[in-house]
């Protein structure tokens, strides 16, 4: 009876080394889908560097007030999209964080727009540092309603 009892006790310690192993490959995978830090609407210092970021990088496109340009849903005669607003307005909480700080860091190309996409968004990677990003995306949030910020919140929790 006694090698009965022994015997699943035995491989109690591999299970839990399994189990440890497993919850820091998930907090890896974590890690790396979201690119350092995130963005807090309610951090007044991520938002105040944002915002002096978005002065500096985003208002000549996006305007003063994160409106985007005129008719920004028509294509321009180049064939390209004028600036979405950044506010309620526009689209932009309709992306998760991730995608928002890829197409910030990368421009419009694949996976955040189809191959062969013209865009006149740059690719703010060589210039910006991710914590820089995220502050970018603070500012921009801080702009949104508390059930807009909610509503989007949960959709970078699902991506």
């Amino acid at each position: 009876m006694a090698t009965l009892s022994s015997g699943p006790s035995r491989f109690m310690p591999r299970l839990l080394g399994m189990l440890v192993v497993l919850a820091l490959a998930g907090a890896l995978l974590v890690q790396w889908l979201v690119p350092g830090g995130g963005a807090d609407p309610d951090n007044a210092a991520q938002v105040a560097t944002g915002r002096q970021l978005y002065g500096q990088y985003c208002v000549a496109c996006h305007l003063g007030r994160l409106q985007g340009q005129p008719n920004w849903e028509k294509r321009l005669p180049s064939g390209r999209m004028p600036a979405p607003p950044h506010d309620e307005s526009g689209h932009t909480w309709h992306h998760p964080d991730q995608v928002l700080f890829g197409i910030i860091r990368d421009g419009m190309v694949p996976p955040h727009a189809p191959a062969g996409y013209q865009s006149d968004m740059p690719a703010f990677g060589e210039q910006l540092k991710d914590e820089q990003i995220w502050a970018l995306l603070a500012f921009i949030k801080s702009h949104w309603s508390p059930k807009i910020q909610a509503w989007q919140e949960d959709k970078t929790r699902q991506y």
